[in-house]
């Protein structure tokens, strides 16, 4: 049985606020399109209270942002790029090129392109998310994009030095200091100061979240982004303390953020949710945390591990913490989340700043069909083929008119139906009809 000792909002709740969202990006987007560079300082004059002269740093610029950090947190930076860089590249080196004879004198192949200029977004107006630097913008340099374009919104009044200096590592090309919807708009839809790139990546609150979603098919993008979720799966081998730690650490993204327990033990669930409320008198972010644990937080008991595998899949969370006797059992039997994080030694923190995979993950259910941010996101599979025979050509001619015919193709089946003519031999071959078999 699956019960409930805690819930968060309704669905129709949330749908409230999605649609407020909408309108406020559909407006910005319009009036960006209008006009331009005029429209994207009225909005950062307007939500960040930021006109510089110019929103791209110089390198004297950038270099004034190292100068600022000291060796340590330089190191520290550098420390967690060398993490991610090196299992993007593992994963990398793991997407072959193809070429393959398939049928006699009939060579398939496909190519990984890497896209020409990719624009990735930092978020930094409440947390300078330096991490995500590594995430995106090293991520595409691994992949081969030409272009990284990388922005992030000031913080108290002037660049992060941090963030900054992590896009400058991470080998960003452009570096913007601008934030929110109007920010993805002109990487978007190019402006004449910024030119347009191909792709959007990069998390963001509910308002960039839902310009990336409004700009699909205009550009592509990594995936549709909600609020952060996490989701720990525990039993009782763990305990409330740590399950407390692990739910708050994440719901200090955003009010908006889900955390949910998910247990077959009543008593670790009863010690969480105490434990919970103690810590959110300590917490330096309980403000937030608060806030997003009374409207977004849960906490479901089941009976067995098997009822656990079916709400944890039916949730299909952002990042699922397992915390169980048998981590495998979830590793090889879960079928829908962002990032799995196995064992109490590792955490979502880990995940999202320094130990190498990717941390922007799908929320929302979209696990259902997509996972997470990957070097691969920024690859082109492109297929391409050659004939080297005439009989193969011949061959795949017939059938292939044949079949054009099928669907009353009479155009396609032409193109099929010349090259049996040239290359079988078959001069009298009529027009547009269907390749007959020779007896």
């Amino acid at each position: 049985m699956i019960q409930y000792l805690k819930r968060g909002r309704t669905a129709e709740v949330k749908s409230d606020d999605d649609a407020k969202v909408r309108a406020t990006v559909e407006d910005i987007i319009r009036h960006i399109e209008k006009d331009g560079d005029d429209a994207v300082r009225e909005y950062s004059r307007k939500f960040d209270n930021w006109d510089p002269t110019d929103f791209r740093l110089s390198r004297d610029d950038i270099a004034a942002a190292h100068k600022q950090l000291s060796a340590r947190e330089i190191e520290d930076i550098a420390f967690a790029q060398k993490q991610v860089r090196n299992f993007a590249q593992i994963q990398r080196d793991s997407m072959k090129d193809v070429e393959v004879e398939t049928y006699p004198g009939v060579v398939l192949g496909h190519k990984h392109i890497p896209m020409n200029a990719v624009g990735c977004y930092i978020p930094g107006g409440k947390y300078p998310l330096l991490a995500s630097a590594h995430m995106s913008v090293l991520t595409a340099k691994v992949a081969g994009v030409k272009r990284v374009v990388s922005t992030a919104p000031p913080y108290q009044g002037k660049p992060h030095p941090a963030i900054v200096t992590a896009m400058d590592m991470a080998g960003a090309d452009e570096i913007l200091v601008l934030g929110g919807v109007q920010a993805v708009v002109a990487m978007a839809v190019g402006t004449p100061s910024v030119a347009p790139v191909d792709m959007l990546v990069g998390p963001g609150n509910m308002f960039v979240a839902e310009a990336k979603r409004q700009l699909y098919g205009r550009v592509g993008i990594d995936l549709f982004a909600g609020p952060t979720e996490t989701l720990v799966i525990a039993d009782d081998s763990v305990d409330g303390q740590l399950c407390a730690v692990d739910l708050l650490g994440q719901a200090e993204h955003g009010p908006t953020s889900p955390a949910v327990l998910l247990t077959n033990s009543e008593k670790l669930a009863r010690d969480t949710l105490a434990e919970v409320e103690r810590q959110l008198t300590i917490l330096p972010t309980a403000a937030i945390a608060r806030q997003s644990w009374a409207d977004c937080g849960e906490i479901i008991v089941c009976d067995t591990k098997e009822e656990m595998l079916q709400v944890a899949d039916d949730l299909a969370f952002e990042h699922v913490q397992v915390m169980t006797e048998d981590v495998d059992y979830f590793l090889n039997n879960m079928t829908n989340y962002g990032a799995l994080f196995l064992g109490p030694r590792t955490n979502v923190s880990f995940g999202d700043k320094v130990i190498g995979t990717n941390h922007t993950l799908p929320t929302n259910r979209n696990a259902r069909y997509t996972g997470g941010l990957w070097v691969g996101k920024f690859l082109k599979t492109c297929t391409y083929q050659r004939v080297l025979t005439d009989e193969a050509s011949a061959t795949m001619g017939e059938y292939c008119s044949r079949l054009c015919h099928m669907e009353n193709f009479a155009g396609h089946g032409e193109q099929a139906n010349i090259r049996v003519r040239r290359y079988g031999n078959r001069p009298d071959l009529p027009w547009y009809e269907p390749v007959a078999e020779q007896a």
